[in-house]
């Protein structure tokens, strides 16, 4: 398979590298031009106005969610119209004691054509089998949470 990079670009701008003297901002660029700029979790002193890991995790993993998702739906003739979902990361400690994100929680909505409608069990069953093949998903293991609405 293809190599799948980024490149991550930090410098400091205090005098000196000082325990909690220093920022975290950095730029993340995707493909050579698309740049996105990264913090900390404003918990930990991060600008809420820049991404953070975690939120960047959870992201990813939405939007593989979503891929295979419409993917899935496409081999079964499901016109999808629309497809939304709210993530979230969740920051506490894993078995080891560290601080990790334990759980990312999804919660995908989904709206199809007009003329078309799938039961409630059809549709979750579809869901979960997108968790089952989604790549990032299956990197997570078992800290993922998907909650149809």
């Amino acid at each position: 398979m293809t190599g799948l990079s980024i490149e991550l670009h930090w410098h400091r701008s205090e005098p000196e590298l000082s325990p909690g003297k220093y920022s975290n901002a950095h730029t993340v660029q995707f493909n050579g031009s698309n740049d996105l700029q990264v913090d900390a979790a404003p918990d930990w002193g991060g600008d809420p106005g820049n991404t953070n890991p975690e939120q960047a995790l959870a992201s990813a993993l939405s939007s593989c969610h979503m891929m295979t998702f419409l993917a899935l739906a496409a081999k079964a003739k499901w016109p999808v119209a629309s497809y939304h979902d709210y993530a979230v990361a969740h920051l506490g400690k894993n078995a080891k004691g560290q601080m990790s994100v334990t759980r990312v929680d999804l919660h995908p909505v989904v709206r199809f054509d007009a003329d078309f409608s799938v039961d409630e069990a059809e549709l979750e069953k579809m869901q979960h089998r997108a968790h089952r093949y989604c790549f990032i998903a299956n990197t997570l293991a078992d800290s993922v949470e998907v909650n149809i609405l």
